[in-house]
């Protein structure tokens, strides 16, 4: 690892790997550690918008690691979730479900929605946007969606796909960022590190992966 020294820390709260390795290719090392908070319950409690639930599911995730850290830090807070119908549709969970959810995904259109909040401890300022990403579904066969989702990387990730791993067989096109179906929009988090006074030099880009 080569590269200059960062000039804040940098935390990232998330424990997606994805996220992880996009932010780390793109030439900064943030640390980690996860929010802890109960998707589930925000979810059950917010009946918004796909763009607003993700929003306030990042905005969550960064609040809550902020506040145990001491010390001026900037924290990411990122969440991303599928849009199909109007619905907002996360992790299937287990494969049947993630079947049934290819099975009104395929041939169509959705919208993968990222989250971003990005807070600054030092200044008690913070900034977010959602991103979303229009993506077109390949019109997979009954046996290849039984293939897919017997690997078990649908049941674990937002939507019941990856573009960069093995679904990407069955993503055929993009409209927008393709770091933000991953799961971050490197460019929307240039903006917001803007916003609050930084660059990316203050987090010690660029770094050699």
């Amino acid at each position: 690892m080569t590269g200059p020294q960062p000039a804040v820390r940098f935390v990232l709260a998330s424990q997606s790997p994805a996220r992880l390795r996009t932010l780390r290719d793109a030439g900064v090392r943030p640390e980690v550690i996860v929010s802890g908070v109960d998707e589930d319950a925000v979810l059950a409690a917010d009946e918004s918008a796909t763009g607003k639930l993700v929003q306030r599911l990042a905005e969550a995730k960064a609040g809550a690691v902020a506040a145990q850290l001491d010390g001026s830090a900037l924290v990411l807070g990122c969440d991303s979730m599928l849009e199909l119908d109007g619905v907002a549709l996360g992790k299937p969970g287990d494969p049947a479900a993630a079947v049934r959810r290819w099975q009104a995904m395929r041939g169509r259109t959705g919208t993968l929605w990222t989250g971003h909040c990005l807070i600054d401890r030092a200044s008690g300022r913070s900034a977010g946007r959602a991103v979303g990403t229009a993506v077109r579904f390949a019109d997979a066969s009954d046996a290849e969606i039984e293939l897919y989702c017997a690997t078990g990387e649908p049941n674990r990730v937002a939507g019941a796909f990856t573009i960069d791993g093995l679904g990407g067989w069955f993503v055929e096109s993009i409209d927008g960022d393709h770091h933000n179906v991953v799961g971050l929009s490197l460019p929307a988090l240039r903006e917001l590190l803007t916003e609050l006074g930084y660059t990316l030099a203050d987090l010690g880009y660029p770094t050699s992966p």
